[in-house]
């Protein structure tokens, strides 16, 4: 029939060919590692652990995540402040391993400016591709540790005892731990962007 497309499902290539980590013969265009020589502020890493709706891990997703830098500017032309740490991207991919793990080393980024002006939380945007998936989950990750989650206008969108999901917990100093639960009881919120 023209003009239907059939849905197909993202993957199970990954690897081969959005996280070669070395394994294939061509450099990885991004990396789980966003830390550049000149990057300033708190280095952190988020590590965690996706898992179906049954309670398995998902031994080969990917995941991408975008943020701003420590002081809360963008490696993006519209975003026309300077940048001290011109060669920080603030995008990052990871594949997840066969025990469904996950990793970033980055910076905590700053707080941004939100559509109304009014400043947002510390967060990271992240996108989670998976088997079975027509197109990515986006989710955001908050930092138990920041006074201004309880205040950001997204995370009162989601309702207070679901918000949790979204929510880093710091395990050790610099170290904070996100699992991502695809359905279930213990879904993580996901935004319908």
């Amino acid at each position: 029939m023209p003009g239907i497309t059939p849905s197909q499902t993202v993957g199970p290539f990954y690897a081969y060919g959005l996280t070669p980590n070395g394994k294939y013969a061509w450099n990885d265009a991004f990396t789980s590692n966003l830390l550049t020589p000149d990057v300033t502020g708190d280095k952190i890493r988020i590590e965690g652990v996706i898992y179906d709706g049954d309670g398995k891990v998902v031994p080969d997703a990917v995941l991408e995540i975008w943020q701003a830098d420590a002081q809360g500017r963008f490696a993006d032309p519209q975003d026309t402040r300077g940048l001290p740490n011109s060669s920080f991207k603030g995008f990052g991919r990871s594949g997840t391993t066969d025990a469904g793990e996950y990793s970033f080393d980055t910076v905590k980024p700053g707080s941004v400016p939100g559509h109304d002006g009014k400043p947002q939380a510390p967060h990271i945007v992240m996108a989670v591709f998976g088997r079975g998936m027509t197109m990515q989950s986006m989710t955001r990750i908050y930092f138990e540790d920041e006074a201004a989650t309880a205040d950001d206008a997204v995370m009162n969108l989601v309702p207070a005892d679901r918000r949790a999901t979204i929510i880093a917990k710091k395990t050790a100093p610099g170290v904070y731990r996100f699992d991502i639960h695809l359905q279930g009881a213990n879904e993580t919120v996901f935004f319908d962007v």
